[in-house]
């Protein structure tokens, strides 16, 4: 069974980032027309992120029940996940790929096209840019290197059982962690993959256990912790590398707390009416809506600009023309595209096992 309030953060995660990126792009458009234009303040908008870490900790360690300990179940486990990520991961991929090779103006600059640097982009292979940054051709691609490699990790405890699996994956991930802040100059993977903001996953993987146990809250609980998460992330502000787990990891957490510690109400309560309908729908193009939103986001800027209308319009409402066009493709992709690739991929790489998404 859905989880109906984790499909409807995990909307809420995809929609924060939208606003990060679309705000670059409203103030570009703000530029162009001679009109001044300052982002909000009212959230740190690029902590979508962290919220997506969270959310991703739990879910695997909760989807994952009937697979611990089960021979093969690492196998199956890493052959849905691939499925899950990799098909519209490469598509965007290429699509950007082709992009920069046909109309770079288009692009933001500091990409590499170099083989080496491409292949490593598509196998989820932390790797520097020509400036330095440990970020694939496609930068949103940075997080998916940290989710596959979180997959990796959490795929060798997978057969000791559901507490021995979050144990190794917490003890893992805050020993990469210590390593990254203590020894200096680490090849570029195991400097990538020791930034604090992977603690995130284990913070995730932790309350999945604890639902596991049984802790359940009551609704007024809920929204509380709900309530101090969002006044968590307003309070923060900016933050560096290594504080982004405490500033934005632990509002986060509360986020997901409040959303995964509630009752069930039987099977058919995840989609029960329009409303829980729509929410597991905008949860489940959630993963289309945060992979295609550069493209709707440039694209919108781009004909706002070549029209004129970029004056007339104003950046505040371009940004939210942006977001409802983003949201719009996303439902389109995630249901016509992202989800018969998976389906597809799955079949083959698990056969035996009705395809389902976590």
């Amino acid at each position: 069974m859905k989880l109906r309030a984790i499909q409807g953060l995990r909307a809420v995660a995809a929609g924060l980032v939208v606003i990060h990126h679309g705000q670059f792009e409203a103030a570009a458009l703000a530029r162009h027309a001679g009109l001044a234009f300052a982002p909000s303040p009212w959230l740190p908008w690029s902590a979508g992120v962290d919220v997506f870490f969270v959310i991703s900790g739990f879910i695997i360690v909760h989807a994952s029940a009937p697979l611990y300990g089960r021979p093969g179940g690492r196998a199956r486990f890493l052959a849905h996940r691939v499925a899950r990520l990799v098909p519209l991961y490469w598509l965007v991929t290429g699509l950007y790929l082709a992009l920069a090779l046909a109309v770079p103006s288009l692009l933001n600059g500091g990409e590499s096209l170099a083989p080496g640097y491409v292949a490593a982009s598509f196998l989820f292979w932390p790797a520097l840019r020509p400036d330095g940054i440990p970020q694939p051709l496609y930068g949103l691609g940075w997080t998916l290197n940290c989710e596959m490699f979180f997959y990796a990790l959490f795929a060798l405890g997978l057969g000791w059982g559901r507490g021995r699996a979050v144990a190794w994956l917490a003890a893992a991930l805050a020993g990469l962690v210590a390593l990254g802040l203590t020894v200096p100059d680490l090849p570029t993977p195991l400097a990538f993959w020791s930034s604090p903001i992977v603690l995130e996953f284990a913070l995730g993987a932790g309350l999945a256990l604890a639902r596991a146990h049984g802790l359940r809250l009551a609704t007024v609980a809920r929204w509380a912790l709900a309530g101090a998460g969002f006044a968590g992330l307003a309070a923060a502000g900016e933050t560096d590398a290594v504080m982004r787990p405490l500033a934005y990891g632990g509002p986060a957490l509360l986020l997901v707390a409040a959303a995964a510690l509630g009752r069930e109400r039987g099977p058919s309560a995840a989609g029960r009416g329009r409303a829980g309908a729509a929410v597991v729908a905008l949860g489940d193009a959630s993963y289309a809506l945060y992979l295609i939103h550069p493209f709707v986001l440039r694209g919108t800027r781009e004909a706002l600009g070549r029209l004129g209308l970029a004056g007339p319009v104003g950046p505040w409402p371009a940004l939210g023309l942006m977001l409802v066009l983003s949201v719009a493709a996303a439902l389109v992709v995630a249901r016509f595209v992202e989800a018969p690739l998976t389906r597809a991929v799955r079949r083959r790489l698990d056969p035996g096992v009705p395809p389902k998404t976590a």
